[in-house]
This record gives structure tokens, C-alpha cells and sequence, in this order.
């Protein structure tokens, strides 16, 4: 993977805060705690995208002659088999 070299400002109180995570152990330099901010950026974008794609499957599926209970039994189910 390349590696592109950016140029960012920062205000002085957010430098002071990326430091104190540096001299806390959160992180090694600058640059590792943007990519992180970046990556979880990325994964929060990724699990929107997935919920809105399912609420559309879902409302374009149609009515459901399912109850609560077997709705709630099915999930149960899914979620104890790791699907």
C-alpha cells in the first residue's frame, strides 16, 4: 500500500490533545491517531450504509404474517449461530 504524504493545521488545544494520547500510550505519533480516526470513520459509514440498505430490504420486502415472538425467536436463533 503507497503511502501520500498530508499536510493538516491544527488549532493549539486539539495539538495538546493529540500530544497527551501520544504521552498517554494511545499512540505513537500524529499521524497513527488520524489514520484510526480515519479507519473508524470509515467502519462507522460502512455499518450506516449496511442499516439503511436493510431498513429498504426490509420495507420493500412487504407485510409479514410473523409475530412478534417468532420474529424476536427467529433473531435470537441468528444471533446464537453467529449469522
Amino acid at each position: 500500500m503507497g503511502v501520500v504524504r498530508k499536510s493538516i493545521t491544527f488549532t493549539e488545544q486539539q495539538d495538546a490533545f493529540v500530544k497527551s494520547l501520544i504521552e498517554q500510550g494511545f499512540y505513537t505519533n500524529d499521524s497513527e491517531y488520524i489514520r484510526d480516526i480515519i479507519r473508524k470513520d470509515q467502519e462507522r459509514r460502512k455499518r450506516s450504509i449496511d442499516l439503511n440498505e436493510a431498513l429498504i430490504a426490509g420495507m420493500e420486502s412487504g407485510p409479514t404474517e410473523a409475530t412478534i415472538e417468532t420474529i424476536w425467536e427467529e433473531a435470537i436463533r441468528a444471533h446464537e449461530s453467529g449469522k
